[in-house]
């Protein structure tokens, strides 16, 4: 069996269903269960086993020699909140926990981290692990996901095969629960359908245009095709970069929007709120050698046909992956 833990979130979900369409039907999915607007996630999808994220160490006791691989992909990803203590017990603490029972139990792991982990960008976008000790991220959000990787990097007993995944700006299906924390494009989709208009945050930095911010935007089903392909392929562990390793503007998201309706651009810029105003990305871009090298060849999904994939064949319809 395979496990996956953050089952019912948005890239847990898409990767069940895409664990289910590759032949793997015996899947345990680890979570709280608890949210309504996440059970449509799971709708359909082959699963053998709902375990609470609470108990799942001790279900992993009683239940390791039925395991084949892990995916720890739980984690709380709200980079609003500041409340450091919540991520030191639900990401670092927690995936300390799924490590160590890897580590006893001999299971291959591939776990979440963050391109939150390079904080305003000061050492680049590069996966070296020489690096990790240096960067700042900008939240206790991207601080958990680094303080881990941190951690994992300095154990003598690691995993047999095990590696860590830096997701940049995942988007597509399954994120319909996210509310803020959902893809620029969700948000877009639907103030379009209200209004015919986007807003985006204006730039409050001088070297960068109003909406030309930039980022790296990764499909979710890329997410899934790397994922599947660690699981493969074993003999390389390590932390690595997950993005298209090309940088986009939000300009360039917001125009496939329109462009996935039929509909010409309307954007109205508006101030960023002051909350997040002092602690934003104004440019990500995976450098994705790293992967690369290891074997992985696919190409990764170009930001107009996946928002045109994403709008047309899911947003439209409210389907799920």
């Amino acid at each position: 069996m395979i496990v996956v833990t953050g089952a019912s979130g948005f890239i847990g979900s898409c990767l069940i269903g895409g664990l289910n369409h590759a032949g793997y039907l015996d899947v345990v999915a680890v979570d709280e269960f608890e949210r309504t607007d996440k059970f449509q996630n799971l709708e359909g999808k082959k699963i053998s086993a709902k375990v609470d994220r609470k108990d799942f160490d001790t279900w992993l006791d009683n239940n390791h020699r039925f395991v084949q691989f892990i995916f720890h992909i739980g984690a709380r990803t709200d980079t609003t909140e500041f409340d450091k203590s919540v991520f030191d017990r639900l990401n670092l603490d927690y995936s300390k926990m799924v490590w160590n029972k890897c580590v006893a139990y001999g299971l291959p792991l591939v776990y979440a981290s963050s391109a939150a982990t390079y904080g305003a960008g000061e050492h680049g976008y590069d996966d070296r692990h020489d690096v990790i000790p240096f960067l700042k991220p900008l939240n206790p959000y991207g601080d958990s996901k680094n303080d881990f990787d941190k951690w994992a990097l300095l154990q003598e007993k690691q995993p047999y095969s095990w590696a860590g995944l830096k997701f940049f700006n995942v988007y597509g299906p399954n994120e319909y629960h996210k509310g803020r924390m959902a893809s620029v494009i969700f948000h877009a989709y639907n103030q379009i359908k209200s209004s015919g208009s986007v807003k985006l945050f204006r730039s409050h930095r001088p070297e960068y245009r109003d909406g030309m911010q930039l980022r790296d935007f990764v499909y979710v089903k890329d997410v899934v095709s790397v994922c599947l392909f660690l699981m493969h392929n074993r003999k390389h562990q390590g932390i690595y970069n997950l993005g298209t390793g090309r940088a986009r503007t939000f300009v360039d998201l917001v125009n496939a929007t329109f462009k996935a309706l039929d509909m010409e651009p309307n954007i109205d810029f508006v101030d960023m709120p002051s909350d997040i105003r002092e602690n934003y990305q104004y440019f990500t871009e995976a450098k994705m050698d790293k992967l690369r090298s290891i074997g992985y060849d696919a190409e990764f999904t170009s930001l107009e046909s996946g928002v045109a994939d994403y709008v047309q064949h899911y947003l439209k319809i409210g389907d799920h992956l």
